[in-house]
């Protein structure tokens, strides 16, 4: 821009009230510093007076589009050094603490100690120089764990350091980390343990749990221990209690269920398994809301011993899992879609898992080979549901009494 003609402050102050409505602005930064810096020097700016100092201020705005403060910071600049330039950025610098010399140092301890843990490699450290005298060791022996690993991610440690290796995890495959997609069909299952106290009495005994995830359909064990010998035989006796065929074993990531014993199981019954997602705590959520308004309502939250396993074990097989399938009303989820997008469940109905079996499209192709529907509808109209709810109480308060006795 070429404003050479204008030299006095009476023009300046002429094109200010003509461009009142006239707003410019600056493509270049270099570019407009310069022509900053030519303005002032051109008017003499140290010299003017007061008024005049305004003009050029106001001159300087309209004509490069900067703010009141933009142009008075520059202007100040400009009477410091003698020119209007940006301000090169000044990063914060922090003392170095430890030189080069000290982590090829520590480097070379590693290698001497075969890559020890931060804690143990920090005291080996301050014994060198506390206990052996060492002078080289003075600033590493006041060093944190913290710092030691972020030496060993450097680029200089590993250059004297080549065989540190970080802690990587180790990948278990088995099961998919997935969530099964049933698409309404039976045989996906959620199951989850519940574990029965641990006094000083001794361990208490193991409750598996186990539902579908489409008709609700629920089968509880319960074994003295987790291990091999007692798991394998419960599952294959829960699995066959389901009216129907299994398609899908979905579990936590607990050991109990993620082990090549339960997967050979599977496999051996074309059971397909899959594992809840990381950071993904709803995965599993059905089972564990089985847990509380189901097991623990019933069974409570008592210890009881691993000798009373079988105990349990038959009363859950011949009360409490025909109580809940064929008379005990669960709730339905309705998913409900916002118009923000959100997913929102509601309850508006309730039915039990055999209701829910019953309603599933073609459901008897789902059954189990040798089983009926009629056979199913007699087991649930042999009692009414206050019924078998009242015979379930009773036996249970009986072995309950039975294992009080024989705890005390």
């Amino acid at each position: 821009m070429d404003d050479t003609d204008a030299t006095s402050l009476e023009q300046i102050r002429a094109f200010l009230a003509g461009t009142a409505d006239v707003r410019f602005s600056g493509q270049r930064r270099a570019e407009v510093y310069a022509w900053v810096e030519r303005t002032v020097v051109r008017h003499e700016y140290a010299g003017l007076s007061r008024e005049g100092k305004g003009l050029v201020r106001q001159y300087v705005g309209r004509m490069t589009g900067l703010s009141r403060a933009q142009v008075t910071r520059l202007i100040a600049g400009y009477r410091q050094t003698g020119s209007v330039k940006s301000v090169a950025y000044q990063r914060t610098k922090f003392a170095t603490r430890y030189t080069a010399g000290d982590i090829a140092l520590l480097a070379y301890v590693d290698k001497a100690h075969g890559n020890l843990s931060g804690p143990a490699t920090q005291r080996i450290l301050d014994r060198e120089h506390g206990e052996y005298g060492r002078a080289a060791y003075q600033r590493l022996a006041k060093i944190s764990s913290t710092q030691i690993y972020r030496f060993r991610n450097s680029a200089a440690y590993r250059k004297s350091n080549a065989t540190y290796q970080p802690t990587r995890p180790t990948g278990i495959a088995i099961g998919a980390r997935r969530k099964p997609q049933p698409q309404g069909m039976p045989g996906f299952l959620r199951i989850d343990t519940v574990h029965q106290g641990d006094p000083s009495g001794g361990k208490g005994i193991y409750q598996i749990n186990a539902v579908d995830e489409v008709t609700q359909w629920e089968i509880v064990g319960a074994v003295p221990q987790i291990s091999e010998l007692w798991l394998i035989p419960l599952l294959e006796t829960m699995l066959v209690q389901f009216p129907f065929r299994i398609r899908g074993f979905p579990s936590d990531n607990g050991s109990e269920f993620i082990n090549h014993t339960v997967q050979r199981l599977l496999n051996k019954l074309m059971i397909e398994q899959t594992k809840s997602r990381a950071h993904r705590s709803g995965d599993n959520g059905l089972v564990e809301a089985k847990n509380a308004a189901v097991i623990r309502k019933h069974i409570g939250f008592g210890h009881i011993g691993m000798q009373h396993a079988e105990a349990v074990d038959q009363f859950h097989r011949e009360y409490l899992n025909p109580y809940l399938n064929f008379h005990r009303p669960c709730a339905v989820p309705l998913l409900l879609i916002e118009p923000n997008g959100k997913r929102r469940r509601v309850y508006r109905r309730w039915a039990t898992p055999f209701e829910l079996l019953q309603e599933v499209p073609r459901c008897v192709d789902f059954l189990r080979s040798g089983l009926t529907l009629p056979e199913l509808q007699r087991v649930a109209t042999q009692q009414s549901d206050t019924e078998a709810a009242l015979d379930m109480q009773r036996a249970k308060h009986q072995f309950m009494h039975r294992i009080a006795k024989r705890s005390a």
